[in-house]
């Protein structure tokens, strides 16, 4: 009996993966995704990338919530994590709990190292952040920046919540994109270019479960100590580290680190 032919031999994991991250190379050249629509996108990233594909939501915007809808509906066994920097407020974990009971799904809550939080505390306080943007800068790398990191090496490709209007610094963001700080993964952001009303319009039409915090006037929960109410028509963005300049309120999550240093 002959040997099977090279193409007939099953591919491995591994030549799998380089196969899918040359496919998103050329996405990312050829733009083909923009315009696609948050749908096309998600299941153009699935069908390559599932089960080592995750969506990073907060569960303190609506976006987060969205997206997990999406993806469950044309995945059920799609990943989903949340950084928990131990400084949320009770409304984050309640939905977590809402959402783990109505999609039957696991949650991947990835905390940061307890030590590196201790000696952060005991050498500049509990409240560190309002004293500096250094420091400020400090606690979110701490508690969210290498947290990610930590988590996404296990992963080929993540998905995100960004969109184009939610400030200055995200204008720009393309729909998908090579993550080098992350380890080269691929970093799908499918509703950069939806409108905040699109994002509620999809809320609504599906019922999709959200933070309480939003009908109070949060439209983005982080942190508790770094989140406030904002009037009706400000900023959604305005409510986050409101006691900076608009250009620094970045966790460091999505921004080049070569265009900024620390990557905070």
């Amino acid at each position: 009996m002959s040997a099977p032919s090279e193409s007939a031999l099953p591919s491995s994991p591994r030549s799998r993966r380089s196969a899918a991250i040359d496919e998103a190379l050329r996405a990312i050249g050829s733009r083909e995704l923009e315009g696609k629509g948050a749908e096309a996108v998600l299941r153009w990233g699935i069908d390559r990338f599932h089960p080592r594909l995750t969506l990073s939501a907060s569960f303190g915007a609506p976006e987060g919530m969205v997206l997990l809808d999406m993806m469950h509906r044309i995945e059920p066994e799609s990943r989903v994590f949340v950084l928990d920097t131990g400084r949320l407020p009770q409304a984050v974990y309640d939905l977590i709990d809402r959402v783990r009971d109505r999609y039957d799904k696991s949650i991947e809550v990835v905390f940061p190292r307890g030590d590196d939080v201790q000696q952060m505390v005991r050498e500049k306080g509990m409240n560190l952040f309002y004293e500096s943007l250094e420091n400020r800068r400090l606690c979110c790398r701490i508690r969210k920046v290498e947290p990610l990191r930590r988590h996404l090496v296990d992963f080929d490709a993540y998905v995100t919540g960004l969109r184009r209007e939610q400030s200055a610094t995200r204008s720009d963001t393309p729909v998908i994109q090579m993550d080098e700080a992350n380890g080269g993964i691929v970093k799908l952001n499918p509703i950069a270019d939806s409108s905040q009303d699109e994002v509620w319009q999809y809320v609504r039409r599906h019922a999709v479960p959200v933070n309480r915090l939003h009908a109070q006037g949060y439209p983005s929960v982080g942190c508790e100590p770094c989140t406030r109410a904002v009037a009706s028509g400000d900023d959604p963005r305005s409510g986050r580290w409101w006691w900076e300049q608009d250009d620094t309120r970045e966790c460091g999550l999505h921004v080049d680190e070569e265009e900024q240093g620390s990557g905070i």
